[in-house]
């Protein structure tokens, strides 16, 4: 009987212990080496992921036997209002071509084959990886069907632009989104045009003329 019991209780804890490691949240890495991680389902006889910041371009990942290509000077990119764009030129049939634009870029890599690609899939909706704010929307776990990303979203682009995390539900067989929890703003930002900027309405205040004190009329 006691056997049994310890059999148990040792079972327990490994159901226990194997639920929490699955529970873990692991951060995103940069977002050069998640665009590193797409495996294009599609038969390409080579595939390069080209950056491009001040008009320099920088290969990060070559897969195949290289071919050459002509570069770019638009691309895609993860996170909104950078300077900076992503392009890819891959070969397939003998011909090359370009992948410029994030609905080319879901196109490229069909079927979601890992978190990286999920998350990359997931900007199509406008949800991004904030690497200012990692561990709120930048990170994921997942267990035996799905993955779920904690993802940034910007939610509006009017004075306070805000920015909003979501938990997102992702499909590990199909690839679909089947739940998005709305976990509220993370953060408001402010500039110099925004009327309602709390720092300028207190600098507005303190620079209010103050009343004059009255001079006296009576007479001595």
């Amino acid at each position: 009987m006691k056997n049994s019991k310890f059999k148990f209780s040792v079972l327990f804890f490994m159901l226990l212990s194997m639920f929490l490691f699955s529970q873990e949240k692991m951060k995103f890495s940069s977002i050069p080496n998640i665009l590193q991680r797409i495996e294009p389902n599609s038969k390409v006889d080579f595939w390069v992921l080209v950056y491009n910041s001040y008009g320099k371009d920088k290969e990060i990942r070559t897969s195949g036997g290289k071919k050459s290509y002509t570069p770019q000077f638009s691309g895609f990119d993860l996170f909104p209002s950078e300077d900076s764009f992503y392009y890819i030129a891959y070969s397939q049939a003998g011909k090359i071509n370009y992948v410029l634009d994030l609905p080319s870029l879901k196109t490229f890599m069909g079927k979601i084959d890992n978190v990286e690609e999920a998350a990359i899939d997931a900007t199509i909706e406008g949800y991004f990886v904030d690497e200012e704010f990692k561990d709120m929307a930048g990170n994921y776990y997942e267990d035996k069907s799905n993955y779920y990303l904690e993802l940034g979203k910007l939610t509006s682009t009017e004075c306070p632009y805000q920015k909003t995390h979501y938990t997102l539900t992702v499909s590990k067989s199909s690839g679909n989104v089947t739940d998005v929890k709305d976990n509220g703003t993370y953060i408001e930002l402010y500039n110099k045009k925004c009327t309602n900027n709390p720092r300028l309405l207190k600098l507005e205040k303190k620079e209010e003329p103050k009343d004059e004190p009255k001079k006296s009329t009576k007479r001595r």
